[in-house]
C-alpha cells in the first residue's frame, strides 16, 4: 500500500495477544498508521474506547505519538533489544512516563434494549490512550510468564511480536490463516517439485 492512501479496517490486526503487540503490528507488511483516519479504527478496533466513541477531536499530534510509542515498545519488546543498553533504558523511561498519566474515565450506561454497555465519561484525551497502551507494556515487561511467552514470528519476512498462549507454547506464526499457510503452500509446492525431479 502506498503512503498517504486509506487503511482498510480488514488489514489493521488485533491478534498479538496484547494490545501494546497490535500496536507493533500496524507496521507490517507496510506502516498501517499512515493518517489519522486508520489511527481512529486502530484505537476502535484494539478496544482502547468502546464501539461508537466519537474520535473527530484525534489529530495529526496523536499520529506522531502514537507512532512514537510504537517505536519504544519495539525497542523493548523484541529479542534483539539489550536491556542493558542506553536506547532500552531511554525507552522504558519514555514507556513509564506515559504510564503515569490516568486512563479514560468508564462509566456504565444503559444502552439499546436496557443492556449495560461502557462509555467514557468525556471524550478521550490522546494522553490517557497512550496511557493505557503504555501500562500494558509495564504489565508485560513485569509479568515473566507472559514475558517468556513473547514470540517473533517465524514466517519468512514477517516482524509480527505476539504473546503465545498456546498448549505447549509451540505456535509458530503470529497467524496460522496467514503467515502458517504461506508455509504450509511453500512445503507442499518443495514436495511437489521434489517429486517431479
Amino acid at each position: 500500500m502506498a503512503s498517504g492512501t486509506a487503511t482498510i479496517p480488514y488489514e489493521l490486526r488485533f491478534d498479538a495477544g496484547r494490545i501494546c503487540l497490535d500496536l507493533l503490528a500496524t507496521t507490517h507488511p507496510d506502516e498501517r498508521l499512515d493518517s489519522v483516519g486508520p489511527l481512529c479504527a486502530w484505537i476502535t478496533g484494539s478496544g482502547l474506547v468502546p464501539p461508537g466513541t466519537p474520535l473527530a477531536h484525534a489529530d495529526v499530534t496523536w499520529l506522531v505519538a502514537f507512532r512514537e510509542l510504537r517505536d519504544q515498545v519495539g525497542w523493548l519488546v523484541r529479542g534483539g533489544a539489550v536491556p542493558e543498553s542506553p536506547p532500552y533504558d531511554l525507552a522504558l523511561a519514555h514507556v513509564n512516563e506515559i504510564a503515569c498519566a490516568a486512563p479514560p474515565a468508564l462509566r456504565a450506561v444503559r444502552g439499546e434494549e436496557g443492556v449495560l454497555v461502557r462509555e467514557l465519561e468525556h471524550p478521550p484525551r490522546r494522553d490517557e490512550l497512550l496511557a493505557v497502551v503504555a501500562r500494558d507494556v509495564v504489565e508485560l515487561l513485569t509479568d515473566p510468564v507472559a514475558r517468556a511467552a513473547v514470540r517473533e514470528c517465524e514466517g519468512d519476512n514477517c516482524p509480527i511480536v505476539y504473546l503465545d498462549t498456546s498448549r505447549g507454547r509451540r505456535r509458530r506464526w503470529c497467524s496460522s490463516e496467514v503467515c502458517g499457510n504461506r508455509e504450509r503452500v511453500a512445503r507442499h509446492r518443495r514436495r511437489a517439485a521434489l517429486a517431479r525431479a
